[in-house]
């Protein structure tokens, strides 16, 4: 009898302790008691009644990745191209994501797959390389609001890579050849263009300092010359008004000699002489000189001939 009670106290104790569960940080157990939902246990030491309560789920609530495999998809324009998309999920609800859906990862990557086919569909070839995105945007969005009833928050969707086929990729390699050769092109005939402009406002340059080097040699030349006419004006009329004011002196001296009429004839003689010059051919002396001269030269006889 007393073995029967030991038995039993060490099955007691064995089921007590397989029906105790401890919960980990960041993970939740779906209970269902008889076949029904129960209750969600959170971080912690948990206890299941024996034969009537079982975990139905055990859910990571960290944040999670799907990578999916590149996925078929046709362009407005026709062109079909293999895009793979990383999907980055929290589980936030588990009893929505227990009961919510069947096989939700797998609802979860048909879900995405339809989501970029159809956003895909509605742009060129052009537009999904370049609008990735607003591709991520619009898929995040729907698929966050499509997994809201599975308690499932889709925070970020990204589009890993975007295969075009073989043809489309050497027609888009071409076109960005010739494109970076088209901008080659334009920025060496910018440089000289740039170039030539700097050279031309050089010489614009070096023309104006050159005319206005001649300008200020032109106007100091001028200058020059204006004060050297100057000095000669200056020396001109004071050589004349000392010859004035000598010519004045001799016949104010002549005066106060009180000259006789033939030393006024004599001296206007000499000044007839001064007036020829020797380069005139032919002077008019007047006919009160003309006895003068005859006199003058009949002295100037008598003294020869003695």
């Amino acid at each position: 009898m007393g073995l029967f009670f030991i038995i039993l106290a060490i099955l007691v104790l064995v089921i007590i302790c397989v029906n105790i569960s401890v919960v980990q940080q960041s993970r939740a157990y779906v209970i269902e008691r008889l076949g029904a939902f129960h209750t969600v246990w959170g971080v912690g030491m948990h206890f299941k009644i024996p034969f009537f309560d079982r975990i139905a789920r055990r859910v990571s609530l960290k944040e999670q990745v799907l990578d999916y495999p590149p996925q078929p998809v046709i362009t407005k324009d026709n062109v079909t191209m293999q895009i793979d998309t990383v999907v980055y999920f929290q589980i936030t609800d588990p009893k929505l994501y227990c009961y919510g859906v069947e096989q939700p990862m797998a609802a979860m990557e048909t879900l995405t797959a339809t989501t970029l086919r159809n956003i895909i569909g509605d742009l060129e070839l052009d537009q999904t390389l370049t609008s990735r995105d607003v591709v991520n945007t619009k898929m995040r969005s729907i698929l966050d609001e499509a997994t809201d009833p599975w308690g499932i928050k889709v925070n970020r969707v990204e589009l890993k890579n975007i295969l075009p086929p073989a043809d489309i990729q050497s027609s888009m390699e071409k076109q960005m050849k010739a494109e970076r050769d088209r901008r080659q092109a334009i920025l060496i005939a910018e440089g000289e263009k740039k170039s030539k402009i700097l050279i031309a406002e050089g010489e614009k340059e070096s023309a104006i300092l050159k005319a206005d080097a001649e300008k200020q040699a032109a106007i100091l030349k001028a200058e020059a010359e204006k004060q050297a006419a100057i000095l000669r004006a200056d020396g001109q009329a004071q050589a004349i008004l000392a010859v004035q004011k000598a010519t004045a002196d001799a016949l104010a001296l002549l005066n106060e000699q009180a000259p006789t009429d033939q030393v006024i004839k004599l001296k206007a003689i000499e000044a007839m002489k001064d007036v020829a010059d020797g380069k005139a051919t032919k002077i008019i002396i007047p006919s009160q000189m003309q006895s003068l001269v005859g006199m003058a030269n009949g002295l100037v006889e008598g003294l020869s001939d003695k």
